[in-house]
């Protein structure tokens, strides 16, 4: 890829799913950083490392599974059947997912919500017109970490990741 940057065919270069220490291992060698940093990340999966690395040396953090991969194999019911995201959203007349992602937006992070639903898409863009509050925050910060893929397909006992552990650099 900084190939393809040096000799013009790309713009940037991007990664996924590196966690805080390969990105710095990775910015330590690299004559081309990275623009951009896309991870799994949402309120029960908050990727603090990796924001704090990222933020430090300029790159964007991009979230994917912004609402939890609600319903995908891999995914989790974590965020949208969160009791606290559910309490925070009855008291603000808002969703589950406006919540959610208007926590995103304020973490100074990109996300993509899908969906198929014209009502929710519009829901989902309906979050820059408030704030959370402080002692929302607070009960979004009592959100238990999980994260939701482990990424089992990427280990192998002949591969450089045999343990969710390796793969993640322990922060699982």
């Amino acid at each position: 890829m900084e190939e393809c940057h040096r000799l013009g065919l790309a713009r940037s270069v991007g990664v996924s799913n590196f966690s805080a220490a390969k990105m710095e291992r990775l910015l330590a060698l690299a004559a081309v950083p990275p623009a951009v940093n896309q991870v799994e990340m949402n309120v029960g999966w908050r990727q603090e490392k990796v924001r704090e690395v990222c933020a430090r040396h300029g790159v964007v953090v991009s979230a994917y599974s912004p609402l939890g991969a609600y319903g995908a194999f891999w995914g989790s019911d974590a965020v949208m059947e969160s009791g606290v995201l559910h309490d925070v959203a009855a008291a603000r007349g808002k969703t589950v997912a406006q919540v959610a992602l208007r926590w995103l937006y304020e973490q100074s992070v990109c996300f993509v919500a899908r969906s198929y639903n014209g009502k929710r898409l519009k829901q989902n863009m309906e979050i820059f017109d408030w704030e959370l509050g402080e002692k929302e925050k607070g009960m979004i910060d009592t959100i238990p970490q999980r994260r939701a893929s482990l990424g089992e397909r990427f280990m192998s006992p002949d591969g450089p990741y045999k343990t969710p552990e390796e793969l993640w650099d322990s922060d699982i």
